[in-house]
């Protein structure tokens, strides 16, 4: 009895069970399953996009903040080269106002500025010494460079102004040592070493020059020599009062 029992209860449970889960396993049971489902897929997809999306707004800001960053220093470094054509065509006009106005041509205007510097300010050249050497040799620039080396002495004040009149001068000197050779008397001796460039001449430019320069050397060369012949004069005209005075006294003499 107990066995039958204990089997009519097995058999009653599982029938309930089996209902149960037909129960459960209905059509609408089984939709509602699927949206629950789907619900949780959307909202698992929602906070992905959600997260995504943020992280997409973080990175198009910094990106966006980059771009800008470019664009400005483009825009700065863009500057300086507007108007380049302009600028150059400028650039070379002064350039050449700069050749023409200040750059010698000729070996004797810078020799003869030197000496009217020096006269001007009342000190004597001594001597100077010139170095030649081409500069931009084979182009439309080219220069001949021109290095002196000159010894003056002087006053200290005149010796002063020479050197800031070649500092000022319009024909362009550039001063590169300045040294003290001694002192005696007052007079103060001075070396200077400097530097100018050479140009080439423009079309007939100072062919009327050449021809004064080369009269004023000759006129200096005859001054010189006319110096010369006015000592060797004075000597003469010594002499010969040495020479009368000599023959005055024994005619005063036979006078007596």
């Amino acid at each position: 009895m107990t066995t039958v029992a204990t089997e009519k209860r097995r058999t009653v449970a599982a029938k309930e069970w089996a209902e149960k889960a037909r129960r459960v396993g209905t059509l609408r049971n089984l939709h509602i399953a699927g949206v629950v489902v789907l619900g949780l897929v959307n909202l698992y997809l929602l906070a992905h996009m959600a997260f995504a999306w943020r992280a997409a707004n973080s990175d198009n800001a910094a990106a966006l903040a980059d771009q800008t960053i470019a664009r400005e220093t483009a825009k700065i470094a863009r500057q300086p080269l507007e108007g380049l054509d302009e600028k150059l065509a400028q650039a070379t006009k002064d350039a050449d106002r700069f050749y023409k106005q200040r750059l010698p041509f000729a070996y004797s205007d810078v020799v003869g500025e030197l000496g009217a510097l020096a006269k001007k300010q009342g000190v004597k050249l001594i001597r100077v010494q010139y170095a030649y050497a081409p500069v931009l040799p084979g182009m439309a620039g080219e220069l001949t460079e021109a290095r002196m080396d000159a010894s003056l002495s002087g006053d200290y004040r005149p010796l002063v102004l020479f050197v800031n009149s070649l500092e000022r001068d319009k024909m362009f000197f550039l001063i590169t040592g300045v040294t003290l050779t001694g002192q005696q008397s007052g007079t103060v001796g001075l070396r200077v070493r400097l530097t100018t460039y050479l140009r080439s001449r423009v079309g007939t430019e100072g062919s009327e020059g050449d021809g004064d320069a080369a009269g004023d050397a000759a006129a200096g060369a005859s001054t010189s020599a006319a110096g010369v012949s006015t000592n060797a004069a004075g000597v003469s005209t010594n002499a010969a009062g040495v020479s009368t005075n000599a023959a005055g006294a024994p005619a005063a003499g036979g006078r007596r």
